[in-house]
Parts: C-alpha cells; structure tokens; sequence
C-alpha cells in the first residue's frame, strides 16, 4: 500500500507548536468552548482564533458555533488516523520503504 506522505503535512504542521499542542491535550477531556481555553493562555482572543483556524484546518478539531463563541472538540478519528500513521512509518512492515530502499541498495541504487 502505497503511503499519502502529503495528507499528515497540515496536522504535524499543526501539532509543530507548543500552544496547539496543548489545546489538543485539553480537548482530550471533551468539548471545550473558546472562551474556557482562552483562560489557560495569556493570548488575546484574535491569537487563540488563528490557532483554533489552523487545528480546524488541519482537521484535527472541529469547531461549531455557539452564539458568539466557538466550541471545540477533538477530531477522534484524525488523530487515531495519524496515531495509525506514526505507527505505521516507524515500524518495520513487509511493503515498508526501508525495505524498497535496502533492496536497491543490494543493486547499487540507492544512495
């Protein structure tokens, strides 16, 4: 099976700061709204908004509006898909790249 590298780019990209890393770790307990992680952080409400656009984006949280603000939860299924993934390329399997890699090597073509 051949992996889709590209399709986990936006949600490691998202995880690659320490401010949505630990709204994620907050959103594991449950639905969160705006105004509830907002407290936790000394940011102005216009930075939490483009960490939460980045996270919604990347499809890690979903985001619905509740009145004037937002509620959040974690997307369950892209982060078990990303889990599944980590897994996937740090362990060795019988279609692995490494494996692509090694018998190329064997012929004198890989680097």
């Amino acid at each position: 099976m051949e992996r889709l590298y590209s399709e986990y780019v936006p949600a490691i990209k998202a995880m690659s700061d320490e401010t949505r890393l630990k709204i994620i770790d907050m959103l594991s307990c449950g639905e969160m709204c705006a105004c509830d992680i907002l407290e936790e952080f000394s940011i102005s409400q216009s930075t939490l908004s483009y960490h939460m656009k980045i996270l919604t984006e990347s499809g890690l949280v979903n985001g619905a509006r509740d009145g004037a603000w937002m509620r959040y939860t974690l997307n369950k299924e892209k982060t078990n898909d990303i889990i599944a993934f980590f897994t996937g390329i740090t362990s060795e399997e019988e279609d692995c790249i490494c494996k692509k890699c090694k018998n190329k090597k064997s012929d004198n073509q890989c680097c």
